[in-house]
């Protein structure tokens, strides 16, 4: 891995009881020490055309973000996405599986704010390096020919990233934030809004009808200036269900409420289920009873339910930071097993092939 670029040197030294400021590498200066082949650039591009077209209905299959919650060690994240890419060639007619790279975490308080913050895991917080290594390790995903999917936390960091994914997240925490739809409207590729920790999707239908339009705001262009961004909307966005307060929201009924709001609204009807959070009440393991009803809610006919989203790892469940660390385990939510993973896709693959075959 290429962990080289470092941040510049420190321009404000502030008394003790004031702020430290440490500059750090441009996005374009990131970008042209890790480019993009034009091969790569041709495949991201083409998995994007492809995860619109199945929010649009023009290709069939079932779209599914998974991976592990949060990436902590690119080791353990590559032979992950080593095993996610023989997979997807498998289930390659009846799924688009893309890897859940997701290298910020949304912290209620305080603790570890993914990869891009802190590579060490000891609270050094070497944000050039995160950077750096997250970007590097992105592109050694794409090379294994997957899609890669985050969630993009501080617009700030989105720079850094945004020319390697195919798909974004927007988290139920900023969802309701002016600047991420304003981030939104600007990017080149589809996102989806999970909907309110209060479980209620008037949060993130607003912010679908926001992205949807241009927008005029304050920003940070390739070079780390200050600048005015102008975006041009962005018309490929989509409702994620996460649950809520009072409980899952991917049953029949909540499914059926979903479409009556989003058609009173008229914004298109495209769900993605969230099989953690909530809907899961934070039981990793209750992932594939979620995701298995989602999917029979699809077979008997709701195409509207576009895809779904797994946290999953090499092995299941998490464990708190600190020495030594299980390989392959998560440290933040809880998640699935690789091998639990790989059964529920392969079944829910057969199932898709033989409603296909037989229509």
């Amino acid at each position: 891995m290429n962990s080289s670029v470092s941040a510049l040197p420190l321009s404000t030294l502030s008394p003790a009881n004031e702020s430290l400021t440490l500059r750090l590498p441009s996005s374009l200066q990131l970008k042209q020490q890790l480019p993009l082949t034009h091969a790569l650039t041709q495949q991201v591009a083409a998995h994007r055309q492809a995860v619109r077209a199945i929010l649009d209905g023009h290709d069939s299959r079932l779209l599914v973000i998974v991976g592990p919650c949060s990436i902590h060690d690119p080791e353990s994240a590559l032979e992950y996405a080593g095993n996610l890419a023989r997979l997807a060639a498998d289930v390659s007619e009846d799924m688009l599986l893309v890897m859940r790279a997701y290298v910020e975490k949304p912290r209620t308080t305080v603790g570890w704010k993914g990869l891009a913050y802190d590579p060490h895991l000891d609270g050094s917080d070497d944000m050039a390096a995160g950077l750096t290594l997250s970007r590097d390790l992105m592109r050694e995903m794409l090379q294994l020919g997957l899609p890669v999917a985050t969630e993009l936390l501080q617009p700030m960091a989105a720079g850094y990233f945004d020319d390697l994914l195919s798909w974004v997240a927007i988290g139920a925490r900023t969802t309701e934030s002016q600047i991420h739809r304003e981030m939104a409207s600007g990017l080149s590729m589809p996102v989806g809004f999970k909907n309110g920790t209060d479980g209620g999707v008037t949060v993130a239908s607003d912010a679908m009808r926001s992205a949807a339009h241009p927008h005029r705001h304050f920003g940070v262009d390739s070079q780390g200036h200050p600048a005015i961004i102008q975006t041009p909307g962005n018309a490929d966005t989509h409702l994620v269900l996460r649950g809520g307060h009072h409980g899952p929201n991917y049953d029949r009924a909540s499914i059926a409420k979903v479409h009556a709001d989003l058609t009173k609204l008229k914004i298109p009807a495209r769900i993605m289920v969230d099989c953690s959070h909530a809907n899961s009440g934070k039981d990793p393991l209750r992932q594939p009873a979620v995701f298995n009803d989602v999917l029979e809610q699809r077979l008997h006919g709701d195409r509207s339910l576009i895809g779904m989203m797994i946290e999953s790892h090499l092995f299941e469940g998490c464990q708190p930071l600190g020495s030594p660390l299980k390989y392959g385990v998560s440290v933040t939510d809880g998640c699935l097993g690789w091998s639990s993973t790989e059964a529920l896709l392969r079944r829910a693959a057969d199932q898709l092939r033989a409603q296909r075959t037989s229509q």
